[in-house]
């Protein structure tokens, strides 16, 4: 190779007495064989250090009753037929999937081909996405049964007190769609439609065409009954979504009865329903109901409604944190959304004290203030309005921002974004799943 036609690089490196670079095709490397065979011997064990939260979690399930997970498979030891995935492995891979903010089936089972710590819990048992997804939604008793378990055993160490409890609520989006909300007349045209189809293809497979595989007739077939089913729970589902519309123009100002729309109840998820989210925009979701105990932050009581507002959860929740503990709280923090007077009255004569915070005066038209206590007052609504007058409830209260509002923080971090499940049942599954998951980090924060 002549001067000139050196690289200029080089040319440069010459003149100068530098040293000359090296050519890509003049260098030694280690380059990438792809196509070698190699063995690999390497234990699933040695994969996951020692304190890593996957073991941590399989510990903690080891030491809990988990029987209701098996009491529904009908493959014993003198019975023929596969064997079953272990409950105890896909639970313990929700849980830990919902601590690192997975919520999607497939999404998981995924992981569980790639990820080191998904293949530890699995520990060679076979996973897809149908398995994981069908154990999610078919185990409510289950879940409930391992949630007050959890809890028993945090308030015998003492680490949960019930001394107050805190209550919020959390719209989390659905996976309706605004366009799949329809009215009466559409619902009836839409079932016409979907029942033409379930003939249609039944016809079809009685003149079954070659090029279409039994599997894709099947999948056809199946997924036109659920569309027939769904349009049969929206039509079922209307009456109470009239009702609530009812409801709202006897009780709404007129300027604000105007803006009331017709009824109308989603296709693909008939329980859910639109309601202001925290962006102050409306969209379709469920509300979730969390109580907190305020001195530990362990999760105490998880519901899901459809109801867009809080009134009337209060006394609900609070007989589900009995149920499961065994004791009413001694105070019981909550919003204005559920102050209502009768929740107050059926709560104090719970035994429980109630934070929550009184509506200011109001201003008549004559310009005068009308003060907030009303004649047909309870006694228990006088001791309440007489309790947050002093400086005393009013410095418990500020608990329940930094206690509720945190602990929906939290679930949402676990994933408690929108829901991938349909129905208010399912979503509650995923609800406890997030629950005990929040509550099992704060036992291991909290135990000695």
């Amino acid at each position: 190779m002549s001067q000139t036609e050196l690289p200029l690089n080089v040319a440069n490196a010459r003149q100068s007495g530098k040293p000359i670079p090296t050519l890509p095709d003049r260098a030694r490397l280690r380059r990438p064989v792809r196509n070698q065979v190699e063995m690999m011997l390497r234990a699933l064990d040695g994969m996951v250090p020692e304190d890593h939260p996957a073991r941590t979690i399989w510990e903690f399930l080891q030491g809990l009753d988990l029987s209701a997970f098996y009491s529904s498979i009908r493959v014993a030891l003198d019975v023929p037929g596969r064997p079953a995935s272990d409950p105890q492995v896909l639970l313990a891979l929700w849980i830990y999937a919902t601590v690192e903010g997975v919520g999607s089936a497939r999404r998981l089972d995924k992981l569980c081909q790639e990820h080191d710590a998904y293949k530890w819990l699995c520990g060679g048992v076979p996973v897809d996405y149908h398995t994981l997804a069908d154990f999610r939604v078919k185990h409510r008793e289950a879940l409930e049964k391992l949630l007050a378990e959890i809890i028993a055993t945090m308030m015998h160490q003492k680490l949960v007190t019930l001394k107050q409890v805190a209550q919020d609520g959390i719209r989390v989006r659905t996976g309706a769609g605004a366009g799949s909300f329809h009215q009466r007349d559409s619902l009836e045209r839409c079932l016409v439609e979907a029942e033409q189809q379930v003939k249609r293809l039944a016809e079809e497979r009685e003149h079954s065409d070659s090029e279409v595989s039994l599997r894709e007739q099947s999948a056809r077939e199946r997924a036109v009954r659920e569309r027939r089913e769904r349009i049969q729970a929206a039509l079922s589902e209307l009456p109470a979504v009239q009702a609530a519309k009812e409801k709202q123009r006897r009780t709404k100002s007129k300027v604000e009865r105007d803006k009331i729309t017709k009824a109308r109840v989603s296709t693909t998820d008939p329980e859910a329903r639109v309601m202001k989210m925290s962006d102050g925009g409306y969209r379709p979701a469920y509300n979730v109901q969390l109580a907190t105990d305020v001195d530990s932050g362990v999760i105490v009581g998880a519901d899901v409604v459809n109801q867009g507002n809080d009134s009337g959860q209060g006394e609900v929740m609070e007989s589900q944190v009995a149920q499961r503990t065994g004791v009413h709280p001694k105070a019981y923090l909550i919003d204005g959304g559920y102050a209502q007077r009768d929740t107050i009255t059926t709560l104090t004569g719970r035994q429980i004290e109630v934070y929550a915070p009184v509506r200011p005066p109001r201003t008549t038209t004559s310009g005068r203030e009308r003060s907030s206590p009303r004649n047909d007052d309870s006694k228990e609504v006088v001791a309440w309005r007489q309790r947050m007058d002093t400086e005393e409830a009013r410095h418990i209260y500020k608990l329940r921002a930094s206690t509720a509002e945190w602990a929906n923080a939290q679930v949402r971090c676990h994933g408690l974004v929108r829901f991938t499940v349909r129905g208010l049942s399912k979503a509650l599954n995923v609800v406890l799943l997030a629950v005990i998951a929040h509550n099992l980090l704060r036992w291991l924060a909290l135990a000695p």
